[in-house]
């Protein structure tokens, strides 16, 4: 047998590899061409025929550079330019792009309760307080609808969620007859619709088509049979939050706090589920899983059977790799719906014509209440019917949808958060972030667990990963401990976030009650009882409960200049901290040395994390002028 041999003599030719464009291509094949065939071909006219294929060649080069560039530039978020692959882009990172912008404001809701009680000893009778919770819809004067976000509970009052409550009407005695309550709650410029689609066998993956204009979200679907479909970020994700609501049938030891924490947060398994992408023209596709809704592997025990299967044809893997998790393994994303009818339920809305003006909301549309049971039926009726609104602001923010750029700036900063809880402001945030109706947590702080345990206990002690502190305002927005019930809620709402390593021990974090009592000269010509009041006042700014975090010291001279820049303010003669303590007097019961405590001029917190406090602004801060 014969064989091609490759001959010693053979030239070794230079081949270039940094052309892009068709004249560098032609450039360098004309070169190549007069380097290695100079005897062969030597005519270079613009109308040789050998000019022409390599002018071809050239042509060709310059194409598929052009393809190969911009099919890497198409796999990057900063320099995809196809709208399609910027949507596939931002929803592998997480990040889901809006067809609408909606108006937002603040809405004002009032009812009527009968008061209760014998003669100088009258209260509102809250047998008869309403919750109104979503779908609940207003309209303004020109039919711009405004939908409920969260519930309404007007038996719940809190620093972050008030009741305000007045007189609106007296008896024949003069004492009250009813009374008025108020709340405040954000809506958003939406209008709620249905649709119905039939959905036939079972499809895998179903996708169905929302075409509708100015979509905002899916509300819920459920089928003919009343099962619902819950949507999650992606269809591996089979848990998502769900509102108890804190009364005695659902908690045995927590609905003693049921008007500080009206809601527990529970997490609920979804078997059924669902997710949501935008096209490109802004069609809303609903995708649902994959399962057979007879056949579900939602929740799989691990068995000496099914460990170690590690994919779907059945072959062990554990000689490849040992994952402790592989017998999780699921086939269904979740269940998929057949042979019924789906009724879907969402939010439209927003634009430019959804920034309405004040005092415009001011009908209600579809109210959705519940209320005490086995109560005089004409007085809810009557308290139902006194059910009114009003926006007292502007509502704004309503436009279009993300444009190419939003989308793209957008999706690098969602990429960024992620939603996970892994550094210490990860945690702090979080905390800060969970829904009041859940409890109030008003003040965060984290550290190591042996950051204080190790020091006191030594290094053996400590089994905790990391200690949570956390505060809450009561009703008057006075620093307080937060109750069981938050904590409890707390604990569910960090647990779905953080990793499975992390050990998080939430406690209480200690309130130090302090007045401060000073001393000023002023300036001839001066009113000094004004400048006194300034000096307060601007003390009483600084001061806010809402500027201090748990661990944050008092800087003196800060102080000192705060009441030194005032105008009328000759000289600052003492600046002189005190403890308050004592629950008779409504203080904190820890005791605070602030003498021992302060170190070249600023007064630092405890080792145990602890923050300063003004209880009462108008009376703990005292001045006074010194005369000459």
């Amino acid at each position: 047998m014969a064989y091609n041999k490759i001959s010693n003599k053979t030239q070794i030719k230079d081949i270039k590899y940094l052309n892009k464009d068709f004249n560098s291509f032609r450039s360098d094949l004309l070169e190549f061409t007069k380097t290695y065939y100079p005897d062969t071909f030597n005519d270079f006219t613009e109308g040789s025929p050998g000019l022409m294929f390599m002018e071809m060649a050239a042509y060709v080069g310059d194409v598929l550079s052009y393809y190969v560039d911009t099919q890497l530039q198409e796999t990057f978020l900063d320099t995809v330019q196809e709208k399609t692959n910027l949507f596939h882009l931002a929803y592998t990172l997480g990040y889901k792009p809006k067809v609408t912008s909606v108006a937002t404001t603040n809405l004002e809701m009032y009812q009527l309760l009968p008061a209760k009680g014998s003669s100088g000893d009258k209260s509102p009778d809250f047998d008869y307080a309403l919750t109104v919770s979503p779908p609940s819809t207003f309209v303004t004067n020109n039919g711009v609808s405004f939908a409920l976000q969260d519930p309404v509970v007007f038996t719940h009052s809190s620093s972050f969620d008030p009741t305000d409550i007045s007189v609106y009407s007296v008896d024949a005695n003069g004492e009250p007859f009813y009374y008025l309550l108020k709340k405040t709650t954000p809506v958003i410029s939406a209008e709620r619709k249905t649709k119905v689609f039939e959905v036939g066998d079972i499809e895998k993956f179903l996708t169905l088509n929302l075409k509708d204009e100015n979509v905002i979200s899916i509300e819920s679907i459920t089928d003919s049979e009343g099962n619902e479909y819950v949507e999650v970020p992606y269809l591996a994700q089979d848990t998502v939050f769900e509102n108890i609501e804190n009364v005695q049938g659902n908690t045995t030891h927590l609905h003693d706090y049921h008007s500080e924490t009206p809601y527990l947060l529970k997490i609920k398994r979804v078997p059924r589920r669902f997710v949501t992408r935008f096209t490109t023209t802004n069609i809303l596709n609903i995708q649902f899983g994959a399962g057979d809704s007879s056949k579900t592997d939602e929740e799989i025990l691990p068995v000496p059977d099914n460990i170690g299967l590690g994919g779907r044809d059945g072959r062990s893997k554990l000689d490849q790799s040992i994952d402790p998790s592989n017998f999780l393994h699921s086939q269904t994303y979740g269940k998929v719906p057949s042979n019924t009818k789906l009724s879907v339920a969402y939010l439209t809305g927003g634009g430019i014509r959804s920034n309405v003006l004040s005092q415009t909301i001011t009908t209600i549309a579809t109210i959705n209440l519940t209320n005490k049971p086995n109560i005089n039926g004409n007085l809810l009726s009557f308290c139902r019917e006194s059910l009114a609104c009003n926006n007292p602001e502007p509502a704004t923010g309503g436009g279009s949808g993300d444009t190419t750029e939003d989308v793209r700036l957008n999706t690098l900063a969602n990429f960024a958060s992620q939603q996970r809880t892994i550094t210490k402001e990860d945690y702090m945030v979080r905390t800060l972030s969970m829904p009041s109706i859940y409890g109030s947590i008003a003040k965060a702080y984290i550290v190591k667990s042996t950051d204080i345990e190790r020091e006191a206990y030594g290094a053996e002690s400590s089994q905790i990963s990391s200690n949570l502190y956390v505060l809450g305002y009561d009703k008057n927005k006075k620093l307080t401990k937060c109750n069981t019930a938050t904590k409890t809620n707390l604990a569910t709402y960090l647990n779905y976030y953080k990793p499975l390593t992390d050990s998080i021990n939430i406690m209480d974090a200690f309130i130090i009650n302090f007045g401060i009592d000073f001393e000023i000269t002023t300036f001839k010509n001066n009113n000094n009882q004004q400048v006194l009041l300034d000096c307060i006042q601007e003390l009483k700014t600084y001061f806010t409960v809402d500027n201090w975090q748990i661990n944050q010291p008092i800087i003196e001279s800060e102080v000192t200049n705060i009441i030194a820049n005032v105008k009328g303010v000759q000289s600052v003669i003492k600046v002189y901290f005190k403890n308050l303590s004592g629950k008779e007097m409504g203080y904190s019961e820890h005791k605070y040395d602030f003498e021992t405590a302060t170190k070249d001029g600023v007064i630092y917190p405890s080792l145990d994390p602890s923050i300063f406090e003004i209880k009462f602004l108008n009376s703990d801060i005292r001045g006074n002028i010194k005369q000459y």
